[in-house]
């Protein structure tokens, strides 16, 4: 059984900030990927999802009050390798994993997602020094099966001197469990930063429930945008969900 309550997780805490769930169906079956942002500001807020061929970015809702572009839009999500794996990410480092993975230089090397947060930082946003979060999901369509990885680079106890560096490696995974991480342990001025491994949650069957149970227990000043995707590990089908507050 799993450690937590997505459903708990979410509804008691009013600004876990930007957030990755990723793992398994309770049956088996699917790959499940949900990414979710949430804003404080104006500038946060003016945000939607939109998808495009490969990836999903995030874009200003209302172009004309977008402020300052440089750590609000960026690609969460990237599809490299033709579809064999999965980025997932809460900044512009999902374009550093894509790099690494697909330089042809690096073929073959088992790092490439290790190495490539080792070469990134948390953001440069003081006094906050919100974390990078990251998620990667390799399939293997023939086997029916899926590993995946998690990261967090974060600031040494919010001293914005010292990068420190999380990995975690779940393997397959096990039915019906997921692990979330998010920027931030909970509202505060400054934010303090998610700390200890991803939370273990217990996860349903499809991108529906899954989306359904997300939404409606993030904070409702505070979401802005979800993307739920999960992927059949069988037939390689994905089912995508993006749901956007402004609309």
């Amino acid at each position: 059984m799993a450690k937590f309550d997505l459903k708990e997780l979410l509804a008691g805490n009013t600004y876990p900030g930007r957030g990755i769930v990723i793992g398994k169906s309770a049956d088996g079956k699917k790959a499940m990927i949900a990414y979710f942002i949430m804003g404080r500001s104006e500038n946060s807020r003016n945000r939607i999802f939109e998808r495009y061929e490969g990836g999903m970015r995030t874009k200003a809702f209302d172009e004309s009050k977008l402020s300052d572009p440089s750590l609000i839009i960026y690609n969460p999500y990237l599809s490299a390798k033709g579809g064999n794996i999965d980025i997932i990410t809460n900044g512009d480092q999902t374009n550093t994993i894509y790099d690494f993975i697909n330089d042809k230089a690096r073929e073959g090397m088992t790092d490439d997602f290790e190495a490539a947060c080792a070469s990134r930082e948390f953001e440069p946003d003081a006094p906050n020094f919100t974390p990078r979060i990251s998620g990667v999901l390799y399939y293997c369509f023939p086997r029916n099966t899926f590993t995946y990885k998690m990261s967090i680079l974060k600031s040494a106890n919010g001293r914005g001197e010292v990068c420190r560096r999380f990995f975690y490696n779940y393997g397959e995974g096990e039915n019906g469990i997921g692990h979330f991480i998010h920027t931030y342990k909970c509202d505060g001025n400054p934010i303090p930063s998610f700390y200890g491994e991803p939370e273990e949650v217990a996860l349903p069957n499809t991108a529906k429930e899954l989306a359904d149970l997300c939404w409606e227990n993030l904070n409702e000043d505070n979401k802005v945008s979800l993307f739920v995707r999960t992927v059949d590990l069988s037939s390689g089908e994905a089912e995508e969900i993006i749901i956007n507050k402004n609309k």
